[in-house]
């Protein structure tokens, strides 16, 4: 049996690309009973970039409530709060010890982050042994990861296989896991859709909202109505593709090659696609975030199946290491 991990990060309720390109897999991995799926949020992560409790607290929550209202099932995975895991923050610091700062130099999101960002704190710059131990000290054999996201998880092998090469073998060395499906969600500008280009579409939002992004926010070209297009170029028809069925984004790609169809017509599909594919999920998002306790008591039962697993890990790590 694989153990498969994935984290989100609580800055904000998951939005289009994440859910996706993350939670949606995630969640299909949990229903193979081949697989013990780890699933977490990750709000020790985001306090890196938000420091008011308030928002903290409030997006660690409707993470929680975007996982549940999509289908996962919290007794067939272990679904937990990074934060009710203390024995990730010691784990933590135990691989900083044993991984090299000039490496640490070299992290990518780092760079990317501290070029852009007022706060250029020192957990931007340990993050990765964060990530590291949010991996290891589950036993992790597979980590579903994205290009910008590899980096990190070869520090983590490597962090792995340093402290294995010192002492006995005291963790698995975990394997990216990734898919031939794997895709790149575009945002409203046709990059990749990121809170941080905020080009994001939060599909919890009223219809409203999300009407008035699509027509807003994805700019199209000038060509006539009545000319025809290239589908494979228009973000619209790209959003398209990855909320409708293969029969529609057909349909969609056939129409805009033929002419006398406009992007208008297309957005006006595209509004329809998200109303009618996250409809239930939103009504389902909705409640649980009107019923904060029950996610409450929900990550608390996950934390406590995580933490056992966490306990006999950081036994086995404290043994070999000398404490």
């Amino acid at each position: 049996m694989a153990r498969i991990l994935t984290g989100i990060q609580s800055t904000g309720t998951p939005h289009l690309g994440n859910i996706i390109g993350a939670i949606l897999p995630a969640i299909e991995n949990s229903k193979d009973k081949n697989n013990d799926s780890f699933l977490f949020i990750a709000d020790l992560h985001s306090l890196t970039q938000i420091k008011d409790a308030k928002v903290l607290k409030n997006n660690t929550y409707s993470v929680a409530a975007a996982w549940l209202a999509f289908g996962l099932d919290p007794n067939e995975s272990v679904f937990y709060r990074q934060s009710d895991v203390p024995e990730c923050t010691e784990l933590a610091w135990y691989l900083n010890c044993f991984f090299p700062f000039q490496r640490l130099k070299l992290a990518h999101s780092f760079k990317d982050k501290a070029d852009r960002l007022e706060d250029v704190n020192a957990g931007l710059f340990i993050y990765p042994m964060l990530m590291a131990a949010d991996i290891l000290l589950y036993d992790a054999n597979l980590v579903p990861v994205g290009k910008d996201q590899l980096q990190h998880l070869e520090m983590a092998r490597d962090v792995a296989s340093r402290i294995n090469h010192k002492y006995k073998n005291v963790f698995i060395v975990p394997e990216p896991l990734t898919t031939k499906d794997s895709m790149l969600i575009p945002g409203t500008d046709g990059e990749k859709m990121s809170k941080s280009k905020n080009n994001t579409i939060d599909i919890f939002q009223a219809n409203t909202s999300i009407k008035k992004i699509v027509n807003k926010q994805i700019v199209t070209d000038t060509i006539p109505l009545e000319d025809p297009k290239d589908p494979y170029i228009s973000t619209v028809y790209k959003l398209y593709s990855v909320i409708a069925d293969e029969d529609s984004s057909t349909q969609m790609a056939k129409k805009l090659q033929a002419g006398g169809y406009g992007w208008g017509h297309a957005k006006k599909e595209l509004i329809s696609a998200i109303e009618t594919k996250f409809d239930k999920p939103r009504e389902k998002f909705n409640y649980y975030m009107s019923h904060k306790e029950e996610l409450d008591l929900i990550l608390e039962s996950g934390a406590a199946k995580a933490r056992k697993v966490a306990q006999a890990t950081l036994s086995r790590v404290r043994n070999q290491i000398g404490y």
